[in-house]
């Protein structure tokens, strides 16, 4: 068993969460988000729909579900997206379906979107499901630093990250939980003692009141 886990004939039955991690980026969001999915079994990855062409060794259904454009439209049509936005250019969106599957069988969703998704999920009927962390890096300087260590932009798409990545940041207050990523491992830890607390909040212990009834032999 994990530090975290306890046995399972001890865990009332209870409703999923949707764990949102937010960060401009360059924080090492997608760093942290693999490490937990890898470490917890009781979390899943919403994978997300985008218009935007897929990039090397990017796998259909696994990173993304990749659309036209006119299918996005169909989709937000439909109310078959939690929510949407546009980024660089491009539609990114959740499908609602497996959210819900997953939520109403008791597994929690990652969710790897920027403050306006989180927006847009805070107006849903799962709000009350909702659980939001930013990332913040340990200044602007170390985050441009890590843009361009990358290598893989040129450097007027570093500008372009960087103007959005302060107004990313400036929205720090509409999040529940607020991390400084300046040592990975400590702000993983953080990130799992969340979950793990989030977790066990009498909100979502569907069973709990029966099983207390049943302790006390009413």
């Amino acid at each position: 068993m994990t530090e975290f886990s306890r046995p399972a004939s001890h865990n009332p039955p209870r409703r999923g969460l949707m764990f949102v991690l937010s960060s401009p980026s360059g924080a090492g969001k997608t760093t942290l988000s693999r490490r937990l999915l890898a470490d917890d079994g009781g979390i899943m990855l919403s994978v997300s729909a985008t218009t935007r062409p897929p990039r090397p060794g990017e796998i259909e259904g696994t990173d993304y579900y990749f659309v036209s454009p006119e299918r996005f439209a169909e989709m937000v049509d439909k109310d078959e997206l939690l929510e949407w936005a546009t980024v660089f250019g491009h539609r990114y969106g959740t499908p609602r379906a497996p959210v819900e599957v997953a939520l109403h069988s008791g597994r929690d969703v990652l969710f790897d979107i920027d403050w306006q998704g989180t927006q847009q999920l805070q107006q849903t009927d799962a709000a009350s499901d909702l659980v939001r962390v930013f990332i913040l890096p340990p200044d602007l300087g170390e985050l441009e630093r890590r843009l361009t260590t990358r290598a893989t932009d040129a450097a007027d798409v570093i500008a372009g990250r960087m103007a959005r990545a302060r107004d990313e940041i400036s929205h720090w207050g509409e999040y529940d939980y607020i991390l400084i990523n300046d040592d990975a491992e400590v702000c993983l830890g953080e990130i799992r003692s969340i979950l793990h607390a989030e977790r066990l909040r009498r909100k979502r212990q569907l069973g709990l009141a029966a099983f207390v009834r049943d302790m006390l032999g009413n």
